[in-house]
């Protein structure tokens, strides 16, 4: 009876060897999609940004704001967000634009990270391509 039950028993952990060894590559095999976020800014039109231009020359210039908050009229946000497998940190950046009464540009807040936003990888871009942010 023992010996019958052997080849059996080894069966059965070849089996669970090999499940196991395929589960154990199949895990590496995980496709992350890359997460673009908010506006994308180029640094030469946040450069071009200057106080005492209106809201429209500074949407003509950046596009809509990421957020336009109804609470505060007086201000516009510009967020971007990226990361994918090809960055090791998620790329943050923060741009704001604070208007007056008479819908002119009187201050410019730069935020976010500084780190790692000399070159971001665009989605479609092969890895060796890289497009600007500041």
């Amino acid at each position: 009876m023992t010996l019958s039950r052997a080849p059996r028993l080894l069966r059965g952990c070849f089996g669970a060897l090999l499940l196991s060894l395929f589960g154990l590559l199949a895990s590496g095999c995980v496709h992350r999609i890359p997460i673009q976020q908010g506006n994308f800014l180029e640094a030469k039109d946040v450069d071009r940004v200057t106080t005492g231009m209106t809201r429209v020359q500074v949407r003509a210039l950046l596009g809509t704001p990421m957020i336009a908050d109804p609470f505060h009229q007086a201000r516009w946000d510009y967020y971007y967000y990226f990361v994918s497998k090809r960055v090791t940190t998620p790329i943050r950046q923060h741009f704001i634009v604070h208007f007056d009464e008479e819908d002119k540009v009187v201050r410019i807040e730069r935020t976010g990270e500084t780190t790692n936003t000399d070159s971001v990888p665009s989605p479609d871009d092969d890895p060796g391509q890289t497009a600007s942010i500041r």
